[in-house]
């Protein structure tokens, strides 16, 4: 990973209630903290200085941004962790992918496993990965590349920058699985757009959005 210099932007929250707090996390800072003190910095340690009593439900890639849920109570993390798990979130992210994606509309269904002699590097093994699907719809597209959007019906790690790369068609400006392209783009352009989960308090479903920057 290059040297941490994680942005200095205040907190974006979304919403705030009783039971959770949904804030749009910028890209460049990690969810959690990394080991050693110069990876202190993190979404999370930013978020419980403000609410002390939020607890972590889910990540995203330091280079990702977008929405995030936290439980503000013991009772909405385990209910939102619950979600995550049974797969009952429905999450969309934005991306700028390399070159002119087709068919316009499709599934991606490649096991995945971490690449143990590169981690954090993930790969693509049918023989021991795990299941890792994601549909994706390209919005517009042209020679140089394609605005898209992605829902992951899976949650592993690096999954959607793996299936692109698996497609041909990297994310733009990743530095992992695109490392070509991250001097041409200020950033990766992944961005978690969309949220929706049930409410731990009575179940009901919620939706939360952030604007693409890109």
């Amino acid at each position: 990973m290059s040297d941490y210099c994680p942005p200095e932007t205040p907190l974006d929250v979304l919403h705030e209630d009783h039971e959770v707090l949904v804030v749009n996390k910028p890209d460049g800072l990690l969810s959690v903290p990394g080991k050693g003190p110069d990876l202190a910095d993190c979404l999370l340690a930013r978020i419980q200085a403000v609410y002390p009593q939020a607890l972590l439900v889910h990540r995203l890639d330091r280079d990702t941004s977008g929405v995030m849920v936290f439980g503000l109570t013991p009772h909405a993390q385990r209910h939102l962790g619950l979600q995550f798990e049974k797969r009952q979130t429905r999450k969309t992210y934005l991306a700028r992918v390399a070159g002119t994606l087709t068919p316009k509309t499709g599934t991606v269904d490649l096991p995945l496993i971490v690449d143990w002699p590169n981690r954090p590097l993930q790969m693509v093994d049918h023989e021991t990965g795990k299941a890792a699907i994601t549909d994706f719809r390209v919005i517009k597209s042209s020679e140089a590349e394609s605005r898209v959007q992605l829902f992951p019906k899976t949650g592993r790690s690096h999954q959607l920058r793996v299936h692109m790369l698996a497609l041909g068609h990297p994310i733009l400006g990743d530095p992992l699985y695109a490392p070509e392209t991250a001097a041409d783009y200020p950033r990766m352009m992944l961005h978690a757009q969309e949220l929706r989960f049930r409410h731990p308090d009575g179940g009901k479903g919620v939706r939360f959005r952030a604007q693409a920057p890109f």
